[in-house]
């Protein structure tokens, strides 16, 4: 089946870029919206996430989707002031591919990366009769506020962007985000409710699955034959605790058998890399970015995954984690708000435990015994599993914006 409205997405990165999150959630939907018949266009810059390097094609034709790169600064992400250069360029750049690609009835999604999209296209979306949809990962300048230091003189600009954000999610004809919390606090910031959407973020069940730790190849390789492994794949941005999991590590520094392991890259590996420095004697190996075919065997590697998030930002953000990790049939140890998102959804699924910031040593003993007794590990790594699949799949969320989708076209068309 053809439809006759384009499909419009904007997002800073995109395939054959896989390292950033919001590429390979956009790379999954356009490529299915694109495969179920839709024309479907995606404005994105010609940077990859890991690296400033080798820009990519300035247009590509992927999996039925035209993919149209523009121009942008690339400072990459090691300095704010070079970050926010390269938002500002690609602001400038979407705005003016947008302005001649956009056309009447046309559906625009944009994505929070950079962030305040929904600023930039609005007069667009205004002038050429389109529909916007705004697809939240993160609440900005919420969540800015909640990690720099803003001084107190310019705290009127948060305010300001604040009022303009909320003026486009009230215009736009929904807000997809990614949790209760979220859509509270768009509700609360004078959103209707029926234009509030969630759809959580997925993993692909069918690519990310069990796979017994005496195949993989990274036990030998690494090497962790024998060891306990709580892991951690991915970006260590600011948004997440670190301080109480290393110190629960410094307690365990007597168990040889228990081995932290990191795999990724962000703000946070340079103090991991100087607290490793500072105590030798604690049991923590640091690896890169892996390559996407072997992210199999980078989650099946470990017993356990952790993860955390400031509880300034609960609601703010949904980590997307735990999907991957209950992809692979693995339990999840999450530091943050006990009574948060992340660990309603690990107690309704029985496949992990939580704890506070600072809660060092109730931390550490959950590790001891786990590592202890390794079948409780895998017990709940099988509920993982089936909660994952029956819950987050890739199919189920897809299928969501499908639905989504087809209800806007038929809300636009019975107004034509």
């Amino acid at each position: 089946m053809k439809f006759s409205r384009t499909l419009l997405f904007v997002n800073r990165f995109y395939a054959p870029d896989y390292f950033a999150a919001t590429s390979r959630l956009l790379t999954d939907l356009a490529s299915s919206l694109a495969a179920a018949g839709y024309d479907v266009q995606v404005i994105t810059s010609r940077l990859r996430y890991d690296t400033t390097l080798e820009p990519l094609p300035q247009r590509q034709q992927m999996d039925g989707v035209t993919v149209q790169r523009v121009w942008t600064t690339r400072f990459g992400r090691h300095a704010l002031f070079g970050r926010a250069i390269d938002y500002l360029t690609f602001h400038l750049a979407a705005f003016w591919r947008l302005l001649w690609l956009a056309k009447a009835g046309d559906l625009v999604v944009v994505m929070t990366d950079p962030p305040l999209l929904s600023l930039s296209v609005w007069p667009i979306i205004a002038w050429r009769g389109c529909h916007l949809v705004i697809w939240n990962q993160d609440l900005f300048p919420e969540t800015a506020a909640a990690l720099l230091p803003f001084p107190v003189g310019s705290r009127w600009l948060l305010t300001v962007l604040r009022h303009l954000r909320n003026l486009s999610w009230r215009r736009a004809r929904y807000s997809v985000v990614l949790g209760q919390g979220m859509a509270a606090r768009l509700q609360a910031e004078g959103v209707a409710a029926e234009r509030v959407r969630i759809i959580p973020n997925w993993e692909d069940g069918r690519s990310i699955r069990p796979q017994a730790r005496s195949e993989n190849p990274l036990l030998e390789e690494w090497p962790l034959a024998g060891r306990f492994v709580v892991g951690y794949v991915g970006n260590l941005g600011r948004a997440h605790e670190l301080e109480t999991l290393l110190a629960a590590a410094e307690r365990l520094a007597d168990r040889p058998d228990i081995c932290f392991l990191f795999v990724g890259g962000g703000a946070g590996l340079n103090r991991l890399r100087l607290w490793q420095r500072q105590h030798p004697q604690a049991h923590l190996l640091i690896q890169p970015y892996q390559s996407r075919a072997r992210l199999l065997s980078v989650l099946g590697v470990a017993d356990v995954h952790w993860f955390s998030l400031l509880p300034a930002l609960e609601g703010l953000i949904v980590p997307s984690k735990l999907y991957g990790i209950a992809a692979a049939g693995r339990a999840t140890l999450f530091i943050g708000d006990p009574q948060g998102e992340i660990p309603a959804l690990l107690r309704a699924g029985n496949c992990g435990a939580s704890f506070a910031v600072g809660d060092v040593e109730a931390v550490a003993e959950q590790l001891r015994h786990w590592a202890d007794n390794p079948a409780l590990c895998q017990q709940m790594g099988k509920a993982a599993r089936q909660w994952f699949m029956q819950y987050q799949d890739q199919s189920i969320a897809l299928q969501a914006w499908q639905q989504l989708i087809q209800e806007m076209m038929a809300e636009i068309d019975g107004h034509a």
